[in-house]
Order: C-alpha cells, then structure tokens, then sequence
C-alpha cells in the first residue's frame, strides 16, 4: 500500500474550515494524488484520496491522504473508513471524508463533519 500527503501551501486548519471558495483548492490536490499515485502505477480502481475530520486528526493542516489500495492491515481499514449515507446524505456517519464526497458537500453549500452531512 502507497500513503501519500498532498500539503497545500497556504495554512487551513482543516477540513470542517472549508467552504465553497476552497473547491478549486481541492480539485488541484486530488489532481496531485492521483498523478503521485500514477507515478507510483496504482492503478485507478485501487485507490482512496480523503481527509480525517477532527478531532480525528492529529495535525492540524488540512492534508489529504493519497492511498493506493489495498490496506494491509485491519487498523489500515478501520482508520480510513468510508460511509455513503442514506437518503439526502452525501456521507455518513465517518471520521474520513473522501475527497469526492468533500467537493459534492461544499458544492451543495453543507459543511464537512463527523456526523452524517445532511444537504441543505
């Protein structure tokens, strides 16, 4: 398994401080991950890009988590999980946030947090 950090330069505490302005900020890092990971020949289909959402984080810099797939470990698994949610959810209950889950939410103008995100 591959784990990168894509860091941006520009400080931004984390994921539950962006919003709608920080969309193009993280197209341009999921576009970095997945040329790190296809650098590194992790094919497409094998691959998770995310945030922890605090307090589930350790460091408090947004960074996004470039994983080429599969975990090798149960901890691996359980430490990056991801949850879709129900009906009018864009994501479940979850202290990870897939990148791809994170743009549709603040698209929707919804905020990034633990709890399900509900669509406003």
């Amino acid at each position: 398994m591959e784990h990168l950090l894509v860091i941006p330069v520009k400080h931004i505490r984390s994921v539950k401080s962006l919003g709608r302005e920080h969309i193009p900020l993280l197209k341009e890092m999921e576009y970095t991950g997945h040329c790190a990971l296809d650098s590194l020949g992790v094919r497409p289909n094998s691959r998770r890009l995310g945030f922890h959402i605090p307090p589930f984080n350790s460091v408090m810099h947004l960074h996004l988590h470039a994983h080429g797939l599969p975990y090798k470990s149960l901890y691996r698994r359980a430490k990056y999980p991801i949850s879709a949610g129900g009906p009018g959810q864009k994501k479940g209950f979850s202290w990870f946030v897939e990148i791809s889950q994170a743009i549709d939410i603040l698209e929707h103008g919804g905020k990034i947090g633990v709890l399900p995100c509900m669509m406003p």
